[in-house]
């Protein structure tokens, strides 16, 4: 079932005048972001003259090189070169995050709303939303922000028709088909069930994401008591 992706018919695009995308599908899927994870390890070895840096996505991964020390078509050369069927991220080993959460009331607003939406009781909704693990398929929006799925389908809910001017930081969101949470306090439309106490970036530490591509999080529900004291330096 793995074989997901045609290697032989992968897309490689320019993206501006300093960068490659390289496309393995269009669809959300473990499958097709472990292929991304495993060429980006691939890339990660080759340490290839003039690659600045790479940028796992769903379902791309965008290169970002030097154009005096390579030029665009001998890097689409080498890199279809790191590109083999076998290549996939191993799930052995990968980090699990376990992430405490206090689900509802002040710290997940809109807990309540879902769950009646959902046809569930508050605590049903907790229960869907805590007992299984995800993959963090990428970071995005912000720094350190997770984009974490697959949620179960009896939670799933649009995003808000009116995105909120202020989400505090460590706030646990849904929408449609996935999970993640704001790092930092920002603006956003996600439906907020929860709040954590973990500082998830870290602009000075030496790997400022605690959660990263590739890592599987795990939602640890906690009480306001645990909060504060999880909260305290």
């Amino acid at each position: 079932m793995e074989p997901l992706v045609d290697i032989h018919n992968l897309r490689y695009s320019p993206d501006g005048d300093a960068a490659v995308r390289v496309e393995f599908g269009h669809a959300i899927d473990p499958r097709v972001n472990r292929r991304v994870h495993g060429f980006c390890a691939a890339l990660a070895d080759a340490d290839i003259d003039g690659v600045i840096e790479f940028v796992p996505a769903y379902a791309v991964a965008t290169v970002y090189y030097n154009p005096i020390e390579i030029e665009y078509d001998a890097l689409v050369d080498r890199l279809r070169e790191l590109v083999h069927p076998d290549q996939v991220a191993s799930t052995q080993g990968a980090t699990v995050v376990e992430v405490p959460v206090v689900y509802g009331g002040d710290f997940g607003p809109d807990l309540a709303r879902v769950a009646q939406t959902r046809g569930l009781t508050v605590e049903m909704a907790i229960a869907l939303h805590s007992r299984r693990d995800y993959l963090c398929y990428m970071i995005g929006f912000m720094p350190g922000f997770p984009y974490l799925g697959e949620l179960p389908a009896e939670l799933r809910m649009p995003r808000l028709e009116t995105p909120r001017t202020r989400v505090p930081a460590g706030s646990v969101a849904i929408a449609d088909a996935q999970t993640g949470i704001y790092p930092g306090e920002t603006p956003g439309g996600w439906n907020i069930i929860g709040r954590t106490p973990m500082q998830l970036f870290d602009p000075k530490a030496g790997v400022p994401s605690v959660i990263r591509p590739g890592d599987t999080v795990r939602f640890v529900p906690i009480d306001e008591m645990e909060f504060a004291r999880l909260s305290t330096p």
